[in-house]
């Protein structure tokens, strides 16, 4: 027995999700379809709203739907702080972790020439004359430690070595808690090399 083509559609839709597959996606629409009806039409009604209202904040393109997000509207944020991210989520890990006062920019991604994504893409331009232009004092790299993610800091650090503002990259290493033994080579390899002093030699 074959699905009805609608079913289809939505199965072969749900599959754009991360990680779902074909028998998830199948299995969360015929739940949706079998037990509630309700919930899909609402999800439906969600999505369509969001895809037609939901753009990019004008100041660090995160995702919102003002022209502001709220942290680039807020007085109470330090405009001199910049903090560099490649995503959204990134942005809301950041928040929920607590601590950074400062602003954001999102990159919407990294650089991969193979996948046909440039500096263009990413906004460093703009990124660039926000910079000299707003009175940054530091500019803070929180790009991902993977290769793209250091590809991609690397190049924003020499774009803006011309504006003689500090430029910092967040330290990648053990985490708290963890084991050695557990830890994988390259996150070894960040933990040593950003290593800091505790004690002079005498």
């Amino acid at each position: 027995m074959s699905f009805s083509p609608l079913i289809k559609q939505l199965i072969e839709n749900l599959q754009c999700l991360p990680g779902v597959g074909p028998k998830s996606a199948q299995r969360m629409a015929l739940h949706l379809l079998e037990r509630d009806r309700d919930r899909c039409r609402q999800l439906a009604t969600t999505l369509r709203e969001a895809a037609d209202t939901v753009s990019r904040c004008d100041q660090c393109r995160t995702l919102t739907e003002q022209s502001l997000c709220d942290i680039c509207s807020s007085a109470r944020r330090d405009e001199a702080l910049l903090c560099i991210v490649e995503t959204p989520a990134d942005v809301i890990a950041i928040e929920q972790a607590g601590g950074y006062r400062g602003k954001y920019f999102v990159l919407l991604g990294h650089l991969s020439p193979i996948d046909g994504i440039g500096p263009e893409d990413l906004g460093i331009d703009a990124l660039v004359k926000r910079v000299e232009k707003r009175g940054v004092s530091e500019v803070i790299l929180a790009t991902n430690p993977t290769v793209e993610g250091e590809a991609t800091a690397y190049f924003i650090i020499e774009q803006l070595r011309s504006s003689g503002v500090p430029v910092s990259r967040i330290a990648h290493g053990v985490p708290l808690g963890g084991e050695l033994e557990f830890v994988d080579g390259g996150t070894l390899v960040h933990a040593f090399s950003g290593r800091t002093t505790v004690t002079e030699s005498p």
